[in-house]
């Protein structure tokens, strides 16, 4: 291949469709001559951003394809396995940043794989929900299959690890919540197992919520096929190894259970509970499983409830796990609940804070006759809001659904004297609620507080406040009062 000169590399890119003539004739005069070397003039493209350092890597290493996948121009790798890569690109017509999936150039002539790769799409095509990673768009070009799928802003739960090592029950128990309700939601309305529960397929967005990505061997396990577990794909081999040796048919539900207790397993202990190897043979050894240490004997003084949560999912016994994903729901969330009620947890800045109000409040209450509607989902926020708001002498509701909880005053105008809506979980839909609330005709006059967490303070901008609309960011105790009292003294 010949040398690549900046002639020659400017030539490319505006062969490929990256450059247009008027961008290179603007780095051209920024740099003042076209007689500069190629580092000179790549390091323009790049800081202009005209160019990411994917691009023209490739350009350089004369890559003609690769460029575009549609209306979809990647930026940068972000992830890449045996089977597939994933890019963050930019849809060129509508500017929004996304995930872009290719399957390699290897697999695209074996039949099984670019049907499994199709199946991934058209399974995960038909999944909305908070806890699973949406595909927006499935492509079946033969020369170049790809998905485009939403792209987070976060890790896998595998890249977390390897910096965290370990995670504290709580943590660990909030993702695992999120993970098993996306299974719930797969399972319960569309019939999908995943069949590939392991940390790589969890991505952790930047404010700790647990989204599954790939559902690919979803679409090779028939809800209503009998048969005995095989090894149909080498990422099936862990499940396939523990239906055989347990003897239960290839999609059985509970499978998914057990690899989501090995993923409880290895946030708590910091290691995969069974040995990790490439040998096919070993891989298929039932043994494998029988051999798993205890999680109790790898860490000590981890709280019952979360012991029992993953010895259940994790017993040989189908008959002894979890039934359903339903069913392990409901326990995680027990769980989370409890270690978010322990003794430990007046060390919470929010809790130490309203304690110390208290202890110095005076004696006359704040609330008296007065009804607070608090809108949050998050129970543990739930419970301490209404304990310290009670004992100023508020009556205090608590919905969950935002939507629901502005139903509440469409028969009734006097439902509460105030609404507080929380996005310590709802996030972006509390502040939609919020809006809304202020709008609608039997609600507008209803005063509100819009009460933001520490790391969502920035949603204050999309929050539309007025003198009967108040926005509170990561408030103390005291704050939230005072701004109570004077919502509440104003006339209507």
């Amino acid at each position: 291949m010949a040398e690549m000169t900046t002639e020659r590399f400017a030539q490319r890119a505006f062969e490929v469709g990256l450059l247009d003539t008027q961008q290179l004739k603007s780095v051209w005069s920024e740099l003042g001559t076209e007689d500069v070397s190629l580092e000179q003039l790549t390091a323009t493209l790049i800081r202009q951003e005209l160019l990411t350092s994917f691009q023209t890597d490739r350009i350089i290493k004369g890559e003609r394809v690769g460029y575009f996948y549609g209306k979809y121009k990647p930026l940068y790798m972000i992830g890449s396995g045996s089977f597939a890569r994933v890019y963050r690109a930019v849809d060129m017509e509508s500017g929004r940043v996304v995930a872009v999936k290719v399957l390699r150039k290897r697999h695209r002539d074996n039949i099984a794989e670019f049907d499994q790769f199709l199946r991934e799409g058209k399974v995960g095509a038909a999944l909305r929900h908070i806890n699973v990673v949406p595909i927006y768009e499935v492509d079946g070009d033969p020369k170049s299959p790809f998905m485009v799928m939403e792209f987070v802003e976060g890790q896998t739960l595998r890249e977390m690890m390897l910096v965290r090592k370990t995670l504290d029950s709580l943590t660990a128990m909030k993702i695992l919540r999120d993970v098993v309700a996306g299974l719930v939601y797969a399972y319960e309305e569309h019939g999908i197992t995943h069949r590939d529960m392991k940390l790589s397929n969890v991505l952790i967005t930047s404010r700790g919520r647990a989204k599954l990505v790939d559902f690919g061997l979803a679409a090779l396990s028939g809800n209503t096929d009998d048969e005995i577990a095989d090894t149909p794909n080498a990422r099936a081999i862990d499940y396939a190894t523990l239906e055989r040796g347990t003897h239960v048919r290839k999609d059985d539900r509970r499978s998914d259970i057990f690899f989501c207790g090995c993923i409880l397993y290895h946030m708590l202990s910091g290691q995969p509970p069974l040995f990790e190897t490439k040998d096919r043979i070993q891989r298929l050894n039932i043994n494998r499983f029988r051999d798993i240490v205890p999680l109790h004997e790898r860490v000590r003084n981890l709280p019952l409830a979360v012991l029992q949560v993953c010895s259940r999912a994790m017993e040989m016994d189908p008959e002894k796990r979890y039934q359903s994903p339903r069913e392990m729901l409901a326990e995680v969330k027990r769980s989370v609940d409890h270690l978010e009620n322990r003794a430990e947890a007046p060390t919470d800045v929010a809790e130490s804070e309203a304690r110390k109000i208290d202890n110095h409040a005076p004696d006359v209450p704040d609330g008296v006759e007065r009804t607070l509607l608090l809108v949050e989902s998050h129970t543990g926020m739930q419970n301490l809001l209404r304990d310290r708001l009670k004992r100023r002498g508020y009556r205090v509701l608590i919905i969950a659904d935002p939507s629901r909880a502005i139903s509440r005053f469409d028969d009734n105008a006097q439902a509460a004297d105030c609404v507080v809506f929380c996005t310590t979980d709802l996030e972006r839909e509390a502040v939609e609620a919020f809006n809304s609330f202020g709008k609608l005709e039997n609600t507008k006059d209803v005063p509100a507080i819009l009460m933001l967490d520490s790391e969502q303070t920035h949603l204050a901008d999309e929050a539309e406040s007025g003198e009967r609309r108040i926005v509170l960011a990561a408030p103390k105790l005291r704050q939230l009062r005072a701004t109570l009292l004077k919502l509440l003294a104003q006339p209507v």
